[in-house]
C-alpha cells in the first residue's frame, strides 16, 4: 500500500458507475457523505455490514450524511446483491486498482476463480466533510476489522453539532 489518503485531506476525485445509471463520485458531491468500499459479492461479511448500514439509513439522515457504497465488482454482481438485500443506498461498481490504491485501499487477489474474477479492495470507510476533506478514514486488511457503523453515525453528528476538528492530521 503505497499511498495512505491523511486526515483532513482533499477526497481523490474517483468515480465509478453507479447501478440505475449515474455514477458514485464522492469526492465531487456536496455535503457530508460516507463512503463504504466493500470488497464485493464473494464476501459473506460484507452482506450484514451493508444490511446494517441499510439500516441506519435514517440515522445518517438525520445527521445530514448521504451514504453510498462501491466495490470492484460487476454490474451483474452488484445488481444481484441490492435485488437479494433490498440496499436503498446507492451502489457503485468496477472500482478499478488504481482507484483503490489513491484511496490508500488494500487490494487482494482472489484465492481462486470461484472466489471472484479480479483484484478487489479489503474494506474502507470514508466521512467527507462539506469542504471534500477527509474526516474520518478507516481501512482494514482483511474482513474482519470494520467500524461500528452505529458508532460512525453518532460521531458523524457530535461533530457537526461540536465543530469537531478532523483529528489525526499531526504528521
Amino acid at each position: 500500500m503505497a499511498n495512505k489518503i491523511a486526515a483532513g485531506a482533499a477526497f481523490p476525485a474517483i468515480s465509478v458507475p453507479r447501478l440505475g445509471g449515474g455514477e458514485v463520485a464522492p469526492g465531487a458531491m456536496e455535503g457530508w457523505r460516507l463512503l463504504v468500499v466493500y470488497r464485493g459479492k464473494h464476501c459473506p461479511l460484507c452482506k450484514p455490514y451493508l444490511t446494517t448500514l441499510d439500516g441506519l439509513i435514517d440515522t445518517f439522515a438525520e445527521a445530514g450524511v448521504q451514504v453510498m457504497a462501491v466495490s470492484a465488482d460487476s454490474e451483474e454482481k452488484a445488481a444481484a446483491d441490492v435485488a437479494q438485500f433490498g440496499w436503498r443506498f446507492p451502489v457503485g461498481y468496477g472500482l478499478g486498482v488504481a482507484q483503490m490504491q489513491a484511496l490508500g485501499l488494500y487490494v487482494s487477489d482472489p484465492r481462486s476463480p470461484q472466489e471472484t474474477d479480479r483484484p478487489f479492495a479489503e474494506p474502507g470507510l470514508f466521512l467527507i466533510n462539506p469542504d471534500g476533506r477527509v474526516q474520518i478514514v478507516d481501512i482494514s486488511n482483511a474482513p474482519f476489522a470494520r467500524p461500528d457503523l452505529a458508532a460512525i453515525a453518532r460521531g458523524a453528528k457530535r461533530i457537526q453539532e461540536m465543530n469537531y476538528p478532523i483529528r489525526g492530521t499531526h504528521a
